[in-house]
């Protein structure tokens, strides 16, 4: 009987140490990874809302420019300053011009001393002329000697050669004013365009190399955006389309545009056609720059 109490508490015992494996097996199986989290990148492409079209760029002008110094100098008088509109060859600044204008000084003075010198030669030439017309009739009535006659004829073709030279002369020195007129409207430094100036680099007595940026220039108008449509819309948009445009800091204001170009080739690294429109006034508020969206419905 003792016996068998202990083979059954044998049995129990080993049944207990089963069980107690196979919770620590359990517990230490390793679990599954967890899924890792799917990002989706959204497309930079226009987007559709009610069967209509949404793109956005910026609006842009056709001329912004940096002025650029001509020549060298020092920034003698400035004219505009950041914010100021102004017309096609509106004064925005000078270069001192003293030197440049004593040369052209000297150069018209130039001209005007040849001018006179050719004037005095063409008389000298044509009062030999008549000496010489004289001098034929008296030859021709044996009152003169052929030495003579040659000897006017000379003084005649003499005068002629230096009134020719003075003229060279005369040319040379206008094409050298040409260049002191053209060095000193290099001082001076224009609008190339009507616009607004956008910025100013450059003080009063500042000296200034050739190239060196002075002022920038932008148009305020026409206002233009530029953007890209699908492929898919190829055929569905047309020159002469009108737009609505929209600007961020007011959506609530509309603005029309019309479609300017609609590029015949696709780029083939993105699939797409390039648009360019022009904003119709009035502008109101709008400047170039501005991030703009603009809506339509493709036919």
């Amino acid at each position: 009987m003792k016996r068998h109490f202990m083979n059954l508490a044998l049995l129990l015992s080993a049944a207990a140490m089963a069980g107690c494996s196979g919770t620590n097996a359990a517990a230490n199986k390793p679990s599954a990874p967890a899924p890792k989290p799917v990002v989706t990148t959204a497309a930079a492409t226009p987007t559709t809302e009610n069967d209509g079209v949404v793109a956005s760029g910026p609006l842009i002008v056709e001329n912004q420019v940096e002025v650029e110094a001509q020549r060298e100098g020092m920034v003698s008088h400035i004219s505009v300053d950041t914010g100021t509109l102004v017309q096609k060859g509106q004064l925005l600044g000078e270069l001192d011009n003293r030197q440049v204008m004593a040369d052209r000084d000297a150069a018209a003075s130039r001209v005007k001393s040849l001018e006179f010198d050719v004037k005095g030669w063409e008389y000298e030439t044509k009062v030999l002329e008549a000496d010489l017309a004289r001098a034929e009739k008296m030859w021709e009535a044996q009152l003169i000697t052929k030495q003579d006659l040659d000897h006017t004829r000379y003084k005649v073709e003499a005068d002629r050669f230096e009134t020719e030279r003075y003229r060279a002369n005369l040319e040379s020195a206008r094409q050298q004013l040409k260049t002191a007129e053209l060095e000193l409207a290099k001082t001076r430094i224009v609008a190339p365009f009507p616009g607004v100036v956008g910025r100013r680099y450059v003080r009063v007595g500042d000296k200034v190399t050739m190239g060196e940026r002075l002022f920038w220039v932008t148009q305020t108008a026409p206002l233009r955006m530029r953007f890209t449509l699908p492929e898919k819309y190829v055929g569905k948009i047309h020159k002469g389309d009108m737009l609505t445009v929209t600007i961020t800091d007011a959506p609530e204001v509309k603005h029309s545009a019309r479609i300017l170009l609609v590029s015949p080739v696709i780029d083939p690294a993105s699939g797409t056609i390039e648009v360019s429109a022009e904003v119709m006034p009035p502008l109101g508020d709008l400047k170039p720059g501005m991030s703009a969206t603009v809506s339509f419905s493709p036919k």
